[in-house]
């Protein structure tokens, strides 16, 4: 009778525990991060009063004969299931998506705890904290190598208040672009005045000194009536010395005497043709048998010397140049000859280009007195070029811009004289006074990019520029220019498809002042600053453990390890088997309370059936006591 009473006893003791651990579970439905538990119940050692039999003879086996002495609450089971993932819009609210822990400490990493709880601050210092004070873990970005090192030991999260960052000097350009290899060009320019590069002279014949801009070298266009096309090449075929000409160059027959001698400018894109001359009779105005020469140019200012020359074999002081606009002209200011002007086409070659190409070169047709301040002007010459530009910095944070310019220059060919690709001149420059060490102007400096016939880049040059801004920056800043690897198609292309650049960047920048902080899914903190930049400043750590049912409670939403719960395999989030990292949000508690609000009928209905047991025992007892009676 006694051990009713005891059994009631116990089923009251239990459900009481488990009334405790569901009225918990509803205290903290609220709660981020909280993980609910549940009451596990187990009987308790029965008493046997007879025990079993096997089968002897004709008798059965017979069972054991046990009394039951109650039951009791023999485990706490904490269900850590995924809660729900509430927006918070404060930005250092974090929540977990899938499995792990926040690592957190009190005492500057000696000890650490862990926790689902993801709403973190900023204390006064800087440390990245919990509402009770503990110091969230992971890794710092190194200032001097610019990078976070999570194989590294985890620290104390702290990101210094009013924290700057300081200029970096740009050590790379990178540019991605498509220079036109095609005969119809878009992309173009006029040509520029003479540049006192070596082996090119002024009007006077000497080296010329001029500070102005170097002719382009390849892809002349021609302008008139609206229309521009490239000049053909001449096919020449060269034998030792000898080139022959298979007439199918395009070019103008200028006469600077009224006819009575002639010179044939053709152009070529065969640079061992250029300065070669060959013979040729025609009959004068006259009627009369005369001769004249061939010549091939290869580049304006090719033509623009040879037509000096020969103007100056009429008139001694004759001047032919390229003014501003792009155009020849000839002057005969202080000639010792008139010189009266006759072009026409060569008719030997594509009619309908020859005409455009004479038609550009027209107008210098007619008298030019001698001690005249008029002059002769032809039509706008354009050339095949594209440009881009970007801002670069140097060690203070201040900014220059870095331009570079491409110029069509010619065809590259191999010792079989057969066309393998094609060449553009590259000028870069940067304001004044800043020297990148170019040998005219310092401001300037030369290079070519050339071109395999599959449009791949080949090569180029520079591969690097020194700058020096001199403006009290560090002087011989190297840059590095990334114009893609030789053979493939990642950086400067050449395609028949219109000039364009797809990309330029570069790798500088001035200083600036933290402006805000973000966080992403691997849980880096993300600092913005007022200069543009963006970089990664620190990193939470995350733990991962082998069972979670064995971590214990430390109240405060945090939980410590135990025996039971395994070692912390600390990591990054959303790597190793650990959640990634949501912020601006926080991890709702997992209490349902419609299965809580149920269970508490189920634990009620239990204690009352206990509570019976005991008084129905209590009434048997009664009875047996008033037999004396």
């Amino acid at each position: 009778m006694m051990r009713s009473l005891w059994a009631g006893v116990s089923g009251l003791q239990a459900h009481q525990i488990a009334m405790d651990v569901e009225g918990n579970n509803i205290a903290n439905v609220n709660t981020s991060g909280f993980k609910y538990s549940r009451a596990n119940f187990s009987d308790m050692l029965s008493q046997t009063a007879k025990i079993a039999t096997a089968p002897q003879g004709n008798l059965g086996g017979k069972n054991p004969m046990q009394v039951g002495l109650g039951t009791e609450v023999n485990s706490v089971t904490r269900i850590f299931s995924q809660g729900s993932v509430q927006s918070t819009g404060k930005a250092t609210d974090l929540a977990i998506q899938g499995d792990g822990f926040f690592v957190v400490s009190q005492d500057g990493g000696t000890t650490y705890k862990y926790s689902r709880n993801g709403d973190f601050v900023f204390d006064s210092n800087g440390n990245f904290v919990t509402n009770n004070g503990l110091v969230a873990q992971g890794w710092v970005r190194d200032p001097e190598t610019g990078k976070i090192d999570t194989s590294a030991p985890i620290q104390n999260i702290q990101i210094q208040p009013g924290l700057t960052t300081p200029a970096k000097e740009t050590s790379q350009v990178n540019v991605k672009a498509n220079l036109n290899a095609g005969n119809k060009i878009e992309n173009m320019s006029v040509i520029r005045p003479l540049d006192a590069v070596a082996g090119l002279n002024g009007p006077d014949g000497t080296p010329n000194t001029k500070d102005d801009e170097k002719v382009d070298d390849f892809g002349v266009l021609f302008s008139a009536d609206g229309q521009a096309f490239n000049i053909k090449a001449a096919t020449l075929t060269k034998t030792g010395t000898t080139v022959t000409d298979a007439k199918g160059g395009q070019g103008i027959e200028v006469s600077f005497d009224g006819g009575a001698t002639k010179r044939q400018f053709r152009y070529t894109d065969d640079s061992d043709a250029v300065g070669y001359t060959e013979s040729y009779t025609y009959t004068d105005n006259n009627g009369n048998p005369a001769t004249g020469e061939v010549h091939y140019f290869r580049s304006t200012e090719d033509l623009r010397k040879e037509l000096q020359d020969f103007a100056q074999a009429t008139s001694s002081s004759a001047e032919v140049t390229v003014n501003e606009q792009g155009k020849f002209q000839i002057k005969n200011p202080t000639g010792t000859n008139d010189l009266t002007i006759q072009v026409s086409g060569i008719t030997d070659g594509d009619t309908e280009n020859n005409e455009l190409f004479t038609q550009t070169m027209s107008s210098f047709a007619g008298t030019l007195p001698a001690g005249s301040t008029g002059s002769k002007i032809s039509q706008q010459i354009n050339a095949a070029t594209h440009a881009a530009s970007i801002d670069i910095f140097d060690s203070l944070g201040s900014k220059h811009t870095l331009r570079i310019e491409y110029r069509k220059a010619g065809y590259i060919y191999d010792t079989n004289k057969i066309k393998t690709g094609v060449s553009w001149d590259m000028k870069i420059t940067v304001p004044k006074p800043g020297d990148i060490g170019g040998p005219i102007n310092p401001n300037e400096l030369e290079g070519q990019v050339i071109f395999n016939s599959d449009g791949s880049l080949a090569s180029y040059t520079p591969t690097s520029v020194t700058y020096t801004a001199n403006n009290g920056s560090s002087p011989n800043q190297t840059i590095v220019l990334d114009l893609g690897h030789a053979n493939k198609f990642d950086g400067m292309t050449s395609f028949d498809s219109p000039s364009n650049t797809a990309g330029i960047s570069q790798d500088g920048f001035t200083g600036g002042d933290l402006d805000g902080i973000r966080i992403d899914q691997s849980g880096t903190l993300v600092g913005s600053f007022t200069n543009g930049r963006s970089f990664g400043l620190a990193q939470v750590a995350m733990a991962k453990f082998t069972n979670n049912i064995g971590l214990e409670s430390d109240g405060g939403n945090v939980f410590v390890q135990t025996a039971n719960s395994g070692e912390p395999v600390i990591g990054q989030a959303a790597a190793g088997g650990r959640g990634f990292v949501q912020s601006s949000a926080l991890e709702m508690s997992n209490v349902d309370l419609s299965r809580s609000l149920t269970q508490l009928i189920v634990v009620q209905r239990g204690f009352q059936a206990n509570s019976k047991t005991i008084t129905t025992s209590d009434q048997m007892l009664n009875t047996l006591l008033q037999l004396k009676q």
